[in-house]
């Protein structure tokens, strides 16, 4: 029941991933869930804002905060394809998310590479949710640049 409930969650952050892919942008997709209510929707769009900040999790963080009113996302879990970066999880941190649900890990660039803590100590993460298909989107993403 639980993972079913991961895996709807994970499915709504693979339709993010695919609108990012359709942009051009590197696939990466994350969703905001509050009270089983998905409150914020959010890509990659680096490319599309020119801006190098401008990540999935970071858009996710800050549609989650304006539509609760508030910067912090303690009632919260993130669900994002890929482990996010060092500065996704410092957001993550900062905003005091309960969980952080992903995808593949990132083997190149995330967090969990770095020493030190990054995300709040309360938050509970859980990874390798459709794993195969979160990583399968990335591996099509960057083969067609190739």
């Amino acid at each position: 029941m639980v993972r079913d409930k991961h895996e709807k969650y994970m499915q709504a952050a693979l339709e993010e991933a695919r609108k990012a892919y359709d942009k051009q942008e590197i696939p990466v997709g994350a969703v905001v869930v509050c009270n089983d209510t998905i409150i914020a929707r959010a890509h990659n769009l680096t490319e599309t804002l020119i801006d190098p900040t401008a990540h999935a999790e970071m858009q996710v963080i800050t549609a989650a905060a304006n539509w609760l009113g508030g910067k912090y996302l303690t009632d919260c879990t993130i669900y994002v394809t890929i482990e996010p970066c060092i500065m996704c999880a410092a957001a993550i941190g900062w905003s005091q998310a309960s969980g952080l649900v992903y995808g593949a890990d990132d083997e190149k660039k995330g967090y969990s590479l770095a020493k030190g803590q990054m995300l709040h100590p309360k938050t509970k993460v859980i990874k390798g949710i459709m794993e195969s298909e979160c990583r399968e989107l990335i591996v099509k993403f960057f083969k067609s640049k190739r």
